[in-house]
């Protein structure tokens, strides 16, 4: 049977793209998949079976390798998280939101900030610059970038030869506007900020991969909601890097660095080799799973 990889959901129709016919198929899925609650997302390699050379049937999901729920997407291999300088201001609290789903997903982050070009103070771009520099610190690609001056946009597509990249953000700040900056070619519909809500509207209605600079690159609609519903607490600072990396030193097996005596990520935090605002966000994050209701 031949074997694709879906690159695009939409009115119960998935399209498979068989690379080694590099031809679309336009599928259904069989009634199994709904009897087993099993929902094909787009990036999933499938076996399928062609009526013609146009349509055809899903029969076989393959093992993902990781799936995410909002935007729902499949065999993920990296993430560019976009976040604005401004309209929407930028939020560490956010970031650290987005990166512990990413992480907890085995997805590899890479941080863009977008509209540089419309932060007209200067403390405001020394506050960005200087976020910039402590998420590098940590370990993680952070690019800064502007679609109108088209600055530090192949920094981005550097990154997408033979991966599968997801955008991930929130609405309006820049996700489709900084992807036909990167491919002028893909012309995704923007639109502005809306001045009564200060948020985006919504400009991305479905999730879709699409070839470019080498890779698959998947445009997503804006996140509504960042639940950690399988995030669990003994698992929450293994999605921090900086607390990972000092948590090898905690004198207890297991410390989840809150009360714990002698841990040594608190004194990191205090020596300033964790950031303080990280480690707030890792408590309010874990304070959110002990409340979570439990799952039966």
């Amino acid at each position: 049977m031949p074997e694709g990889k879906i690159i695009k959901a939409l009115s119960g129709f998935y399209y498979v793209l068989d690379e080694s016919e590099d031809n679309i198929i336009q599928c259904r899925g069989r009634g199994i998949f709904r009897k087993n609650k099993i929902t094909p997302l787009v990036g999933d390699y499938v076996v399928y079976q062609a009526e013609n050379d146009k349509e055809g049937y899903l029969l076989e999901i393959k093992k993902r390798t990781n799936e995410l729920i909002r935007p729902p997407i499949s065999n993920v291999d990296q993430a560019v998280l976009v976040f604005s300088a401004v309209q929407p201001a930028f939020s560490t609290s956010l970031l650290d939101r987005f990166l512990v789903l990413v992480e907890a997903n085995g997805i590899n982050p890479i941080i863009c900030i977008t509209k540089m070009d419309l932060a007209e103070d200067q403390e405001t771009k020394e506050a960005i610059l200087s976020y910039v520099k402590d998420y590098q610190k940590i370990g993680y690609d952070v690019y800064v970038t502007s679609s109108k001056e088209n600055s530090g946009l192949t920094d981005i597509a550097k990154h997408f030869p033979n991966k599968t990249t997801v955008f991930a953000g929130q609405s309006g700040v820049g996700k489709s506007s900084l992807l036909n900056a990167i491919s002028p070619e893909l012309e995704l519909k923007t639109n502005e900020i809306s001045a009564h809500l200060g948020r985006g509207k919504h400009t991305t209605r479905h999730v879709e991969l699409i070839h470019t600079s080498g890779g698959l690159v998947a445009d997503t609609p804006g996140f509504s909601s960042l639940e950690f519903t399988d995030v669990e607490e003994e698992e929450l600072g293994s999605t921090f890097p900086d607390i990972r990396e000092k948590s090898a030193e905690c004198k207890f097996r297991g410390c989840l660095h809150l009360k714990e005596p002698k841990c040594a990520v608190k004194q990191a935090v205090e020596e300033g080799e964790i950031q303080p605002y990280r480690y707030e966000h890792y408590k309010e994050f874990m304070q959110e799973i002990k409340d979570r209701k439990p799952r039966y």
